[in-house]
C-alpha cells in the first residue's frame, strides 16, 4: 500500500470515527430531554413518509415534503433555540478539573458533614430546600442570575437561608468548590412526563437543573420532610441521611485519572 493510500484510509477512518462521535453525543443527550426526543421522532417520521412516497410516486405528498425537508431545519433552529442554547452551553461549560475535585480529603468531609447536619434538621422539621453542587460543568450562568453569597459553608447558614419567610428561601443554592457561592439561584424545570405528578416544583428544578449540566442536586421537601438526591437526569428519592451521606462521598471523590495526574505531579516535584 502507498504512502497515498495510508492518508486516504487514515481519513477516512477519521471521517467515520467523527461521525459516530456526534450520533453517541446526539443519542446521549436525546436520553436525557424529552423534546429532543419527540424531535428525533418526528424527523424519522418525515424521513419514512418522504421515502414511501418517492417509491409509490405519491406527487402530493412528495411535493408538501419538499418544502418541510428544505424549510425544516430552519423551523427547527427557530422553536428549539433554548434545547440547541443548552447543548452548546453544555460544551463551553466543560471542565477539565470540576472545582469539587479540587478538594482535598478533610475539605470534602467538612463539606459533607455541614450537608448532613443542615439536611438533617430541615428534614426534621419540615424546612423545603435545594442545594445543588457544581461538578464538571460550570453553573456561572445561574450564579450571575442570584443572589452572591461566596462564604464557607456551615449547616448554620445553609439553615438560614431556607428559615421560612427568609427572602431566599424560594430558590436554591450553589456550591462551588467548598464555598456556598449564591443563593435564590431559579434552575429550569425538568419536562420528563415520568415524574410523579406528587413533586412539586424543587423536585422538578432539581431534576432539570441535573439534566442540563453535570452537578448534584439535593432536595427536603417541605411536605414530607424526604430528602432526594438528583445527578444525570435521575432522582434518587426519599433516601435516609446516612445514604445521602454515603453518596455524597462517592460522588465528590476524584476520579482516578485526576489521582494519577497529582500523583505524578508529585514526583516530578519530589
Amino acid at each position: 500500500m502507498t504512502v497515498d493510500g495510508v492518508i486516504m484510509l487514515v481519513k477516512k477512518l477519521l471521517d467515520v470515527l467523527l461521525v459516530w462521535m456526534v450520533l453517541y453525543f446526539i443519542l446521549k443527550n436525546l436520553r436525557q430531554n424529552l423534546k429532543m426526543v419527540l424531535l428525533f421522532k418526528g424527523i424519522l417520521i418525515i424521513v419514512v413518509l418522504k421515502i414511501f412516497s418517492d417509491f409509490l410516486d405519491l406527487v402530493t405528498i412528495s411535493y408538501l415534503l419538499d418544502y418541510v425537508i428544505t424549510w425544516g431545519p430552519l423551523a427547527l433552529i427557530v422553536i428549539f433555540q433554548p434545547e440547541i442554547r443548552n447543548v452548546l452551553e453544555h460544551l463551553g461549560r466543560s471542565q477539565i478539573l470540576g472545582k469539587h475535585k479540587m478538594l482535598t480529603v478533610d475539605e470534602r468531609e467538612k463539606m459533607v458533614y455541614a450537608l448532613t447536619g443542615a439536611l438533617d434538621y430541615m428534614s426534621k422539621v419540615r424546612i423545603g430546600s435545594l442545594i445543588v453542587i457544581e461538578r464538571d460543568n460550570g453553573l456561572t450562568e445561574y450564579i450571575e442570575k442570584s443572589k452572591k453569597i461566596g462564604a464557607d459553608i456551615s449547616s448554620e447558614l445553609l439553615i438560614s437561608i431556607f428559615f421560612p419567610n427568609n427572602p431566599l428561601h424560594d430558590g436554591g443554592v450553589i456550591i462551588q468548590g467548598n464555598k456556598v457561592m449564591s443563593a435564590g439561584a431559579v434552575f429550569p424545570t425538568s419536562d420528563n412526563l415520568k415524574i410523579s405528578k406528587r413533586l412539586g416544583t424543587r423536585h422538578r428544578a432539581a431534576l432539570g437543573i441535573s439534566e442540563a449540566a453535570d452537578c448534584i442536586a439535593i432536595i427536603s421537601s417541605e411536605e414530607t420532610g424526604r430528602l432526594s438526591i438528583a445527578m444525570g437526569g435521575t432522582l434518587h428519592y426519599n433516601l435516609a441521611l446516612d445514604d445521602v451521606k454515603l453518596m455524597l462521598l462517592e460522588e465528590l471523590r476524584p476520579k482516578k485519572s485526576i489521582l494519577l495526574e497529582e500523583e505524578e505531579n508529585d514526583e516530578e516535584e519530589k
